[in-house]
C-alpha cells in the first residue's frame, strides 16, 4: 500500500477499523479474562474480526495487543509472553489484510500509576513500552497506535520507546477525554492542548482520541484538536455511552447515526476516522459509504 503518511498529506480521508473488545466479547471473551489470550488460544476469531473489518471497507486493523505490554500482562502471570503475543497478533491480521490495509500494533495504557502519584517508575512504563513495540515492529506492523491514554508522562514514554525502535514507522497516539465545565481533559487532569503539543514534540505523526464518548461529542474535541495542532487528526468514538439491559451493556448509536455524524469530522478536518467501543462492522461499513459518497476535492 502507499505509504500512509504520504496519503494523509494529499488530503486522503482514511478509515480504521472499530471495536476489538465488543468483538471479543461477542465471540466467548469472559469478564476478567486476558483478551491477548486469544492470540494463541483463539486465533481463528481474530482472523473473522479482521476479515469482517476489511470486508467493511476498513484501511487501518488494528491487532489484538492493547493489553499486550509486559506491564499489563504480568496481571495475568503472562508476561514472560510478551514476545509471543504480540507477535502472533500481527500474524494473525496480516494473514487476512495481506497489502490491503495497514496493520496497525494497539498499545494501551499499563494500568500503573507513575510515581510521585502511584508506585511506578518511569523507566519501567519505557522498558515495558520499548519491549512490546520491538516486538511489534520486529513482527511488521505498520503502524504503532498509542491509545486511550490519560497521563500525558505515559503517553510520551510510550512514543518515545517507539522512537527508539523506529525513527519512521508511522505513529499515532490518542487520548481520553472528559467533558467537564471548564472544557475537556483527561482523567489525569491534561488538556487537549497540552495533549497535542507534547505528542507531537515526542515525535507521533498523527494525534486525536478514541473513546470515552459517542461521536457528536468527539466533534466538538476534534474541532479543537485542529485548533492546537497542524498534524493530522484521529478520531474513534464509541458507539455513545453503554446503557445496561438485561445485565448487558448495549451502546444505542447505531451505525447510520454515526456515519451521518462522521460527515461532520470530515467537515472539520480529521484525516483518520474509526470507532471504538461499541462499534462494529457494520459501523464502519456505513462510514465506508459516507467517505465513499464525498465528491473529489471537498
Amino acid at each position: 500500500m502507499e505509504n500512509l503518511l504520504s496519503r494523509l498529506r494529499c488530503g486522503d480521508i482514511i478509515l480504521a477499523d472499530g471495536a476489538m473488545g465488543t468483538m471479543l466479547f461477542k465471540n466467548g471473551l469472559k469478564p476478567n479474562e486476558c483478551p491477548e489470550t486469544f492470540n494463541l488460544s483463539r486465533p481463528e476469531v481474530l482472523e473473522e474480526i479482521a476479515t469482517a473489518y476489511l470486508t467493511a471497507g476498513a484501511e487501518i486493523i488494528q491487532t489484538n495487543t492493547f493489553g499486550g505490554s509486559p506491564l499489563k500482562l504480568q496481571r495475568y502471570s503472562l508476561d514472560h509472553k510478551t514476545e509471543e503475543i504480540n507477535r502472533r497478533a500481527v500474524e494473525v491480521v496480516r494473514g487476512v489484510v495481506g497489502d490491503k490495509a495497514y496493520v496497525s500494533g494497539s498499545v494501551g495504557p499499563s494500568s500503573r500509576i507513575l510515581i510521585p502519584y502511584g508506585d511506578t517508575a518511569p523507566e519501567q512504563i519505557y522498558e515495558s513500552a520499548l519491549r512490546q513495540v520491538r516486538a511489534l515492529i520486529d513482527a511488521g506492523v505498520d503502524i504503532i497506535c498509542i491509545e486511550t491514554m490519560t497521563d500525558i508522562s505515559e503517553a510520551v514514554l510510550n512514543v518515545k520507546a517507539t522512537r527508539t525502535v523506529s525513527g519512521t514507522i508511522p505513529i499515532m497516539a490518542t487520548m481520553t477525554f472528559d467533558r467537564t465545565p471548564k472544557g475537556f481533559f483527561t482523567i489525569m487532569g491534561v488538556t487537549i492542548e497540552k495533549a497535542a503539543e507534547e505528542l507531537h514534540k515526542a515525535g507521533a505523526n498523527i494525534i486525536g482520541s478514541n473513546c470515552g464518548h459517542g461521536i457528536e461529542m468527539m466533534t466538538k474535541i476534534a474541532r479543537e484538536f485542529k485548533t492546537h495542532s497542524k498534524v493530522p487528526i484521529i478520531i474513534q468514538s464509541n458507539a455513545g455511552l453503554p446503557e445496561i439491559v438485561d445485565g448487558e451493556p448495549v451502546y444505542m448509536e447505531t451505525p447510520q447515526m454515526m456515519a451521518t455524524r462522521a460527515r461532520e469530522l470530515v467537515d472539520v478536518g480529521v484525516s483518520i476516522i474509526g470507532g471504538c467501543c461499541g462499534t462494529t462492522p457494520e459501523h464502519i461499513s456505513a462510514i465506508r459509504q459516507m467517505i465513499d459518497s464525498i465528491p473529489m476535492g471537498q
